[in-house]
């Protein structure tokens, strides 16, 4: 079942590649196959035991035995949450892409679904190698959808993506190979239990940050960040705040925390400073954006720190709330890049200044802006609010005075998305332009549906996404308890 869950997509587009090559056969091949591995993976969901921490849905294949390489998949609560929130995007992308794609569509809808596929891997990998060939598969059409169809800059922001990730990549290569030989296998669950010297641990750990760090991204590492989101498609924008800053993120979990937890607990003061400064720069530098979608890039690496602090805090609340928080922004991160995109469409500019009295002339799009506006600010009754209270919390438990200048985040976020949507919503109509804009039409609507559900269903009642992964972060927390310099794993062993 996850094999067919994590190949499907890439079997649409090989399907397009040899048989669907016009634009319209593309595009409905591509939504179809992306719905079919939606559908079968809220059948994972169905079948997925909340009560234990074990991975499921097991598959394991040999591949290079002599190296302790193999074909391992599995989820446990961690993983397959992110499973969904990647097979759910993806078809919300490929609507939104329905229209504004107008060149190589076939191309296009095949980078989307073998995106997916690379992605999906990433999140059932349960071999070190697999999860890296698949983490380095995603850079290349990630890389396309940005150099080919996105904004007048987009080789430099493609290229720049591209360099970042793969200069972190290289060293998290050289510790998986490290780790791989000391404890001869690059099973994940089985170098989970490996001890491991201190000293090794912290070499480890920087080889693994380099690469988490960047995708996150944690400043100083996040300059990629802005230019591949105003450079990108809309959707691409959407799949690139919804998952792949995710990544990096699930990085720190499934690895850093149970295989490292020595040199995790070492290191915590240096992800809290990161994360803090994260928090409060990258907010003052989104109030001062002319451009929309730079405004929520930024607010992107601002809202990933509060998540970077509730992976260290080492406690159920922040780290749970640190996960739902990841889910949180996929969702409206996403959806506000879709606002954008939709506005965008019709004037062919993101600058601030050329919009004002939008809700004269798209009275639906301003409330449904409004909605997504408020959940990123952290109005209580969303999604977001239930995450950022999570980790505050956790933040107050491992150390109040990070929690205190993390809550000024709250703050500065409120600050800077609700004079956005003042400037591009309120007031006269600003200019002949905005005057005969069209408000959403029914495609555009379809978008956010799915979208406003979610936000309030997690803001009202998130216990379901809550129950799904509270049993494997408590085993994850008694892995990272562990202390494992009573015994050394030598390099040279």
């Amino acid at each position: 079942m996850l094999s067919l869950v994590t190949f499907l997509p890439l079997i649409g587009a090989l399907v397009i590649l040899l048989a669907c090559r016009k634009d319209g056969a593309a595009r409905y091949t591509a939504m179809i196959f992306s719905l079919l591995t939606f559908l079968l993976s809220l059948r994972l969901l169905s079948g997925f035991n909340n009560n234990t921490a074990e991975f499921q849905f097991l598959e394991v294949f040999e591949w290079l035995p002599a190296y302790g390489i193999a074909y391992r998949m599995g989820v446990d609560g961690i993983s397959l949450p992110f499973v969904l929130l990647t097979t759910f995007l993806t078809p919300i992308c490929l609507l939104a892409s329905w229209e504004s794609i107008k060149t190589r569509v076939a191309e296009y809808m095949m980078a989307f679904l073998a995106l997916e596929s690379f992605v999906v891997g990433v999140f059932c990998a349960l071999d070190f190698m697999l999860f890296y060939v698949l983490w380095e598969a995603m850079l290349i059409p990630m890389f396309l959808i940005i150099g080919v169809w996105g904004g007048p800059n987009r080789v430099y922001a493609a290229l720049k993506f591209f360099l970042y990730t793969l200069a972190g990549s290289v060293l998290m290569l050289i510790a998986i190979l490290a780790l791989g030989y000391a404890g001869h296998t690059f099973s994940i669950p089985e170098l989970m239990k490996l001890p491991i010297s201190f000293s090794f641990q912290v070499w480890l750990f920087l080889g693994l940050f380099a690469s988490f760090a960047v995708k996150v991204p944690m400043w100083p590492v996040h300059t990629w960040l802005p230019d591949a989101h105003v450079e990108a498609p809309t959707a691409g924008s959407v799949i690139l705040a919804g998952i792949l800053l995710k990544m990096g993120a699930y990085g720190f979990l499934r690895f850093s925390l149970p295989i490292l937890p020595d040199a995790s607990r070492f290191f915590i003061p240096l992800i809290f400073g990161l994360s803090l400064v994260a928090i409060v720069y990258t907010a003052l530098v989104a109030l001062m954006q002319k451009d929309l979608k730079k405004l929520v890039a930024y607010s992107s690496v601002s809202h990933m720190g509060f998540v970077t602090i509730g992976l260290f805090t080492f406690n159920q609340q922040g780290v749970e709330g640190g996960i739902l928080q990841m889910i949180n922004h996929g969702i409206v991160a996403g959806a506000l890049f879709l606002c954008v995109g939709v506005i965008y469409d019709r004037m062919h500019t993101r600058e601030i200044a050329r919009f004002g009295g939008v809700a004269h002339t798209m009275p639906v799009y301003a409330v449904i802006f409004m909605l997504f506006t408020l959940a990123s600010a952290g109005l209580p009754g969303t999604n977001s609010f239930v995450g950022e209270i999570l980790i505050l919390l956790g933040a107050y438990l491992a150390n109040k005075a990070v929690a205190i200048i993390a809550a000024t985040g709250l703050v500065l976020g409120a600050a800077y998305m609700l004079w956005m949507y003042k400037r591009v919503v309120f007031g006269q109509v600003a200019n002949d332009e905005v005057r005969v804009l069209q408000d959403l039409s029914m495609r555009e609507v379809a978008l956010f549906v799915p979208l406003i559900v979610l936000v309030f269903w997690i803001g009202f009642y998130p216990d379901p996404f809550l129950s799904m992964f509270h049993v494997s972060v408590k085993h994850l927390l008694t892995q990272a308890s562990a202390v494992k310099i009573g015994a050394a794993v030598v390099l040279a062993h």
